[in-house]
């Protein structure tokens, strides 16, 4: 089951926060700084995946992730969820977001957030994942091409 899903840039300012547990907004704070000091001293070419430390939930928590351009798209996840599905997960929502978007850049996600909520919530609904297929989820979403 998915516990969180965050889109963060290079300097850890968040662009988008979806929480499919409860957590109060300190603790949501102290996850997104924690997250960010681990994936920001991470070599580009390490794994794309972490076990969690204790504050995000031990090791029965795992955070996926993929870098792009000035952007970093974490699923923070239970471990009974299969890390290469979900790495092929955020690869399907961010292909669905430049669909949407045509060339989707970090002002997309500031300018639209709505489009981005929106587009996440045909992937992903209290934490299950309910559409992989891009051409499905972009007609769906209902988000106009802009």
């Amino acid at each position: 089951m998915l516990k969180a899903v965050m889109i963060f840039n290079n300097h850890g300012k968040p662009r988008l926060m979806q929480w499919y547990q409860e957590m109060d907004v300190d603790a949501q704070q102290e996850m997104l700084q924690e997250i960010f000091r681990l994936l920001n001293k991470r070599e580009s070419h390490a794994s794309n995946f972490l076990e969690g430390s204790e504050l995000l939930g031990g090791q029965d928590t795992k955070i996926i992730y993929r870098h792009y351009a000035t952007l970093y798209f974490v699923f923070v996840v239970d471990s009974s969820e299969s890390e290469l599905g979900i790495l092929d997960l955020i690869q399907v929502f961010v292909e669905s977001l430049d669909r949407i978007f045509t060339n989707v850049c970090e002002l997309d996600l500031i300018f639209k957030p709505n489009e981005v909520q929106q587009l996440l919530s045909e992937v992903v609904s209290g934490g299950m994942v309910l559409e992989t297929n891009i051409n499905e989820i972009v007609s769906m979403s209902g988000v106009r091409k802009g």
